[in-house]
C-alpha cells in the first residue's frame, strides 16, 4: 500500500467515528497525476447526491502531458462503495454535528487508487487542548526512557 496523501489536519480537528475504505472513479489524467503525488485532501469533504457518494473539493493538479482529456482540478468525484456502506454514510450525513472526511488516499497493491474516508464529529476547542497535551506528553516520555536507556 503506497500513501498519495493523508490529511494529517483531519486527525487534530474531528474525532473519528468510522472508517471506510472507498474506489474513486478517475479519468487517466488524474490517475496520473495522483502517482506523481500533486494532489490536496485537506479542504476535502463528502456528499450525499441522488443516492450516491460524492468527494468534494479535492484538488488534483492537471497532468502536463495530457493532451486531449484534461481535467477540472477541482471537480466532484464519485467513490464507489456497497450499497449497505452508503445507506449507512447516508443516514449518519443527517445526524446533526457529523460530516465524512476523506483520511488519506493510497494506491493498494493491484495499483486501483482508493481513498479512506471517515465519519467524523467535530472537536471543541478544550478537545483540541488536550490532544495537544496528549501529544507531548508522550513525547517527553519517550525522551526520558531513551535517557534513561542510554
Amino acid at each position: 500500500m503506497e500513501v498519495i496523501a493523508e490529511n494529517r489536519k483531519a486527525r487534530f480537528e474531528y474525532f473519528i467515528l468510522e472508517e471506510f475504505e472507498a474506489g474513486m472513479v478517475l479519468l487517466s489524467s488524474e490517475v496520473k497525476s495522483l502517482r506523481e503525488r500533486k494532489t490536496n485532501i485537506s479542504d476535502a469533504y463528502v456528499i450525499e447526491k441522488n443516492g450516491e457518494i460524492w468527494l468534494h473539493n479535492m484538488h488534483i493538479a492537471e497532468y502536463k502531458a495530457a493532451n486531449k482529456k484534461k481535467h477540472k482540478p477541482k471537480r466532484e468525484r464519485k467513490l464507489l462503495l456497497h450499497k449497505k456502506e452508503i445507506n449507512k454514510l447516508i443516514g449518519q450525513i443527517k445526524t446533526t454535528g457529523v460530516t465524512i472526511v476523506p483520511l488519506s488516499i493510497y494506491s493498494n497493491d493491484k495499483g486501483l487508487v482508493k481513498t479512506r474516508i471517515a465519519i467524523v464529529k467535530g472537536k471543541k476547542l478544550y478537545d483540541k487542548r488536550a490532544t495537544i497535551k496528549q501529544r507531548e506528553w508522550n513525547r517527553e516520555k519517550s525522551r526520558l526512557s531513551k535517557n534513561n536507556l542510554q
